[in-house]
C-alpha cells in the first residue's frame, strides 16, 4: 500500500489521518480542461453527488453548516468539511459503516484548466477487510469519482 511518501506535499492531513495510519490510502489526479472554480463548484454541490458520484445514492444536509449524511452502497457516513478553501482545497472525514475517512481534494491552475489531485485515507475494522479482500477498492473508486469531475466539468457552460 502506498503511504505517506507518495501523498501530494500539499495536502493537509488531521490529526490520525495520515496514510501512515491508514489500512488504505489512494491518489488519483487528472487535469481537467476548466477552471478550478468549476471542478470546486461541483464537489461543494453536495445535493447533486447522488447524480455522478459512484455509490452514492441519497444525501441529506446535517444540523450544522458544511455536514452531511450521505448513503454509499447502502450505508450511511456522517460527512464534516474540515478544510474548505475556494476553489483550491477542499477535505472532509466521513464516519460510518466500520470506518472512519478523510478525503482530500486539491485544485491548482495549470495552463488549459486544472490539475486535480484527490487523496484518502481510510482505517476502521471494514477498511481492513475490504483492503485484504480487494485492495484496490479505494483506488477504483477515487478514479472513478475523478473521471466523473472531469467529464462534468469539461462539459459544464
Amino acid at each position: 500500500m502506498p503511504g505517506a511518501s507518495e501523498s501530494h506535499p500539499d495536502i493537509h492531513w488531521p490529526s490520525g489521518f495520515s496514510p501512515d495510519q491508514a489500512q488504505s490510502f489512494c491518489q488519483a489526479q487528472a487535469v481537467v480542461h476548466a477552471p478550478p472554480a468549476t471542478a470546486f463548484a461541483l464537489l461543494t454541490d453536495v445535493a447533486r453527488w447522488p447524480e455522478w458520484v459512484p455509490g452514492i445514492t441519497e444525501v441529506r444536509a446535517g444540523p450544522l453548516p458544511r455536514t452531511y449524511e450521505v448513503q454509499f452502497h447502502r450505508h450511511w457516513f456522517e460527512i464534516f468539511v474540515g478544510e474548505h478553501v475556494p476553489p483550491h482545497r477542499l477535505g472532509w472525514s466521513g464516519i460510518g459503516a466500520g470506518v472512519q475517512l478523510y478525503q482530500a481534494w486539491l485544485l491548482t491552475a495549470v495552463a488549459g484548466g486544472t490539475h486535480v489531485v484527490t487523496e484518502n485515507v481510510v482505517r476502521g475494522p471494514a477498511a481492513k477487510s475490504l483492503q485484504v479482500s480487494s485492495p484496490l477498492w479505494a483506488q477504483r473508486l477515487n478514479s472513478l469519482w475523478l473521471a466523473q469531475l472531469k467529464r462534468l466539468s469539461e462539459s459544464a457552460p
